[in-house]
């Protein structure tokens, strides 16, 4: 194998997150740590653009392709603005004595090894190692989770720690079974794991090997996708770890399980005598959509009514790329990218919001247009984008998705827009308990910084007026190749 152009900047991608979370652990300076963590996310985004340019790349271990690349740039961005968020809003958590400077120090070291494991999956072509970056991103983010060491948060690290080992082991499981299957026909070795040659030649697997494989698989990175049943980790999560944490757990984690969902669908639809898993990632999007849009109307906790809506919108596209066809998976790839983008802005307002009321009870966060309108701007922005109006990028993809599904699925089409007014409603009836009325609590002066999200923000409503050639061109290349 030759080293193209693209092959240093993968290797930086996958160096620069693992050497920046090796010098944060061992560094004692918290404040050394904040300038290093936006330091190493910086240039990783910058690192991840010139794969949009070089030549797309394969090997045994690591592939660059169309299918990732684009969500390597979303990942890299991401954690990039998160940090620069991060490093001013856990400033007001170590006056407040919530985190000492000791555990400042691990938490930023479990950011960028957290950032690595992502990109590792991300980038990987064997389905082992795609398995090990989901592992080692979800026990980084276990311990981020419980780093206030407040009962309610260990107990939350605990739960995620235990559905999360179990939703991991199923889907290792199911990767020793779909290579099982593989080596009949492939032989031994690496390319029995390696997903490109996988796909090739899964005309030649034996298919109720693969079809038993995809149902462990189904359950196990369904569980990190967040879907209903195998959801109970995620609000806890949310709601007691530190707000950065919940940015990336919704904006990128979720991603990242569902991506390698995808992958092995692939798969799956490249030998026609296996299980119909279409169908099956079309129920649980489908019953995620509908549960969890009911249960935004009980949420008592900011954190946690934004969990849900998480659970809402992966299962959106879980539908989405279950229908399949050009247009539908088109939807679900704008739809991964505009929710991320979203959601992220939406928990780093939920961040300044539970920092200056100091609770994360929506019963005492009233009257933010009074108090801080230029937080209450944001937080309104960010909620009528993830509500799905336009012209924000949510609405065109659930726009795409609803007009592709009732000329094939039209019974199931009226249960996905039900799903989507009901949540509606939730969102906007919670909103407006937020911005208006009379003042409650505390108002304090907010000290993170308002550039991430109004820049997510600002991305998020350009694409829903305005998409560039490239990235159409991307949707529709992907879209074709998830079949």
């Amino acid at each position: 194998m030759t080293l193209p152009f693209d092959v240093a900047p993968l290797h930086a991608i996958l160096l620069i997150p693992a050497l920046a979370a090796v010098l944060l652990a061992v560094l004692p300076s918290y404040r050394i740590g904040v300038a290093i963590n936006v330091l190493a996310a910086g240039p990783t985004f910058a690192v991840s653009l010139l794969l949009l340019v070089g030549e797309r790349e394969r090997g045994d271990i690591f592939i660059i392709d169309d299918f990732n690349i684009y969500l390597i740039v979303l990942t890299t961005f991401i954690g990039f603005t998160t940090a620069i968020f991060s490093a001013s809003y856990i400033g007001h958590e170590l006056e407040t004595g919530r985190l000492t400077p000791t555990f400042l120090r691990f938490y930023h070291a479990l950011y960028q090894a957290m950032l690595c494991a992502m990109n590792v999956a991300l980038t990987a072509n064997n389905i082992g190692l795609l398995w090990v970056g989901v592992e080692v991103a979800t026990l980084s983010t276990v311990m981020m989770v419980g780093i206030y060491r407040t009962p309610e948060a260990v107990e939350a690290a605990w739960k995620y720690f235990i559905l999360g080992s179990v939703g991991i082991a199923l889907a290792f499981f199911g990767t020793i079974l779909i290579y099982l299957a593989a080596q009949g026909a492939l032989g031994e070795g690496a390319p029995a794991l390696a997903w490109d040659v996988m796909r090739q030649n899964a005309s030649k697997f034996d298919p109720n090997q693969l079809s038993l494989a995809f149902v462990f698989l189904l359950v196990g990175y369904g569980t990190k996708v967040g879907l209903a049943p195998f959801h109970a980790w995620l609000p806890d999560a949310h709601s007691e770890g530190p707000t950065p944490i919940s940015a990336v757990l919704s904006g990128l984690l979720l991603n990242v399980a569902l991506y390698a969902l995808l992958r092995f669908k692939m798969i799956m639809a490249a030998n026609p005598k296996t299980l119909d898993v279409g169908l099956i990632m079309m129920a649980l999007g489908l019953i995620s959509l509908v549960f969890a849009a009911f249960m935004l109307y009980r949420r008592r906790d900011i954190k946690r009514l934004f969990a849900y809506s998480s659970i809402e919108h992966m299962g959106i596209m879980t539908f989405a790329f279950g229908i399949g066809g050009p247009l539908a998976n088109f939807a679900g790839l704008l739809h991964m990218t505009m929710h991320s983008l979203t959601k992220s802005a939406i928990f780093f307002a939920v961040g300044h919001v539970a920092q200056v009321k100091d609770t994360q009870r929506l019963a005492d966060i009233k009257g933010l247009s009074v108090t801080h309108p230029t937080l209450a701007v944001g937080l309104a922005l960010g909620v009528v984008a993830i509500a799905g109006l336009p012209p924000f990028g949510v609405f065109t993809s659930e726009f795409m998705l609803v007009s592709s599904s009732f000329p094939r699925q039209p019974w199931l089409a009226v249960i996905l827009v039900f799903g989507l007014i009901v949540a509606f409603g939730a969102l906007v009836w919670r909103l407006q308990e937020m911005l208006f009325g009379e003042p409650v609590g505390p108002a304090g002066r907010v000290k993170a910084s308002y550039i991430p999200m109004f820049v997510h923000l600002a991305i998020v409503l350009a694409a829903g007026i305005w998409l560039p050639e490239p990235v159409v061109r991307w949707f529709q290349a992907v879209a074709a190749q998830l079949g």
